[in-house]
């Protein structure tokens, strides 16, 4: 079976309107201006050979020619002629927690869309629900869609966008939630959560980590039959996500709960089950049938799902454990001494440490305690209160929150900062791994929030400099951009011997690209202390002892995976001061 799909946010026929009008007839008015069906051009599929041709021709790679296996002939749903088509759907499951994984654009969220009732399945062909229900009769999936069309099953919902509430709803946080309050949980979650101390705020006033957690709070406030959360993660540092997992773990004792999620840790805490969703984004996604969550995730990291006989990606993520390296081996990049920063209610105290050349060093710490300030002073962005910071350096910073420029596409943005822009190296190492070959002509102001991260990184490292500073690197990139985002990182810093330290609250990025790690501890708000940069095992240690978990490394894929709490093992490397590696993996 052949599909072709028009990426309806590429397409601009009115700038390449003769490339679109030779390979897709579009229909002409008597006043010979040209338009389309819904504005954008449209394939014929059944004489489509596959040819490849309009892909090429088209400039801004919106057009996709795809070849599915034969049985993918019915999709569940899909967005008009030559539109995205979803095959498959998950079904929520009593007394679990689901986990949806996959990339961007792949159709996860139109999946929770249909089945919260948000959207109505049309099987690629404008179909009823009457079509829909007889096509699934006698399955789980089937009796699901029926109580959902028949008001039988409540559901509850939180939107992947949280930074769109405050346009739809004007008030303080306390009169949001108690609105959404139907179990009566509203004073246990939202102290759970830490929201006590805003509940007076309005909503138009709250950053979009607090937004996240009014949002989490206010799904699982209501009494429903099966929840979804659309990604619970963004915006939120470790502790905060480790808070919202164990309360909506707590649902899912009596409730079906639904997560789609990119943290990999976050999710292997989670759920039970998970969905892997495969495809070409923005084309095509297909949600396979549910896989335990350790088996799932490992799949998924391998590239290979057996039981579909599909490989979904080139080549496996490989997590690996470094030894330390001996200190005289590395050369010394810089040395700086203590130093203070002082706001009217914060404060940072940063302890003497060193950077060496080469290195990669992971940040990590709750929101609010400091991370950022310290990147801006070694950035020299701001200026110690006390203690001197001359580190006589080159410095390339990625700040926390990206600032799109007008008028400017992003090749010429990129071609602005590096000279090397048309060689293989800089193609092969930062543009064809990031996937911005397909971003170059975009204008940066219309770029999606991972495609302005994804610039981002590839413009802080293409920048000559000896430090290369990158606050949460990860935010709004899937589980593939940031595995990729970690190895480009990672052998760039190896291959030019620069330094890069990275603040981001990912532990499975941190793992791949660090081999030292920076904690930050201290009073969220009030008082932060960034210890030196430690080898990964002493500052891993650290770090979970504080919030209270142990990690141990999945056996197949060395990746690292949440112990539960209480368990033997859990109990076992607490004892031993252990909650990171085992002993044989750190020797």
């Amino acid at each position: 079976m052949r599909i072709a799909v028009i990426n309806r946010d590429r397409c601009q026929p009115r700038k390449c309107i003769r490339e679109c009008e030779y390979f897709c007839p579009p229909v002409r008015t008597g006043d010979e201006t040209v338009t389309f069906p819904d504005g954008k051009p449209v394939i014929t599929e059944n004489l489509c050979v596959g040819c490849g041709i309009c892909v090429r021709k088209c400039p801004f790679g919106a057009i996709s020619i795809i070849n599915l296996p034969d049985e993918l002939e019915n999709p569940t749903h899909r967005y008009g002629k030559n539109g995205f088509a979803l095959y498959g759907l998950p079904v929520p499951a009593v007394g679990k927690v689901t986990g949806l994984l996959g990339p961007n654009g792949i159709g996860k969220s139109t999946a929770v869309a249909i089945l919260s009732g948000l959207l109505a399945p049309n099987l690629g062909r404008g179909a009823s629900w009457e079509e829909v229900l007889h096509l699934t009769s006698g399955s789980a999936l089937g009796d699901y869609l029926r109580r959902v069309v028949e008001k039988g099953v409540k559901t509850a919902y939180k939107p992947q966008y949280v930074d769109r509430i405050p346009k739809s709803f004007t008030g303080t946080v306390r009169a949001l939630l108690e609105r959404t309050d139907e179990r009566g949980a509203l004073s246990d979650l939202a102290e759970r959560m830490n929201l006590l101390s805003l509940m007076d705020r309005e909503i138009s006033g709250l950053s979009g980590g607090e937004l996240q957690r009014v949002a989490i709070v206010a799904c699982a406030a209501r009494d429903a039959d099966v929840y979804f959360f659309d990604e619970i993660s963004p915006y939120l540092d470790i502790y905060q996500r480790i808070n919202a997992a164990r309360a909506i773990g707590d649902l899912a004792e009596t409730k079906a709960v639904m997560v789609v999620e990119h943290d990999l840790g976050l999710l292997d805490l989670l759920a039970e089950n998970v969905h892997i969703v495969y495809g070409t984004p923005g084309a095509y996604g297909v949600i396979t049938r549910p896989k335990g969550v350790r088996v799932g995730i490992n799949q998924y990291i391998k590239g290979y799902l057996p039981e579909e006989n599909i490989r979904i990606r080139s080549e496996p993520i490989v997590f690996e454990v470094h030894a330390p390296r001996a200190e005289k081996d590395v050369p010394l990049l810089a040395g700086y001494g203590s130093f203070t920063k002082k706001y009217s209610s914060f404060v940072l105290e940063a302890e003497r440490g060193e950077i060496r050349r080469g290195e990669v060093v992971g940040i990590l710490g709750p929101n609010g305690i400091g991370k950022t300030t310290y990147i801006k002073i070694l950035a020299g962005a701001e200026v110690p209160t006390t203690g001197a910071l001359d580190l006589k350096l080159k410095v390339s910073y990625k700040p926390q929150y990206l600032k799109a420029e007008a008028d400017l596409a992003v090749e010429g943005f990129l071609r602005r900062i590096s000279k090397e822009f048309d060689s293989s190296r800089y193609q092969s190492e930062f543009v064809k791994p990031l996937g911005i070959e397909k971003l170059l002509e975009q204008p940066m102001d219309e770029l999606s929030g991972g495609e302005l991260q994804r610039v981002a990184i590839v413009g802080c490292l293409s920048r000559e400099a000896d430090l290369y500073l990158l606050d949460e690197p990860s935010a709004h990139l899937d589980v593939e951009q940031r595995m990729m985002a970690a190895k480009v990182m990672r052998r760039f810093a190896e291959s030019a011997e620069r330094s890069v330290l990275v603040v981001d609250h990912d532990i499975y990025l941190i793992d791949l690209l660090s081999e030292k790690l920076m904690v930050f501890e201290g009073e969220a708000g009030k008082t932060g202390v960034a210890h030196p940069p430690v080898e990964m095992r002493a500052g891993m240690n650290r770090f979970l002892k504080g919030i209270g978990i142990t990690f141990r490394r999945d056996e197949d894929t060395r990746r690292p995976r949440v112990n539960k709490p209480g368990s033997r093992l859990d109990r076992s490397q607490r004892e031993s001061g252990e909650y990171y590696y085992y002993a044989a993996d750190a020797a």
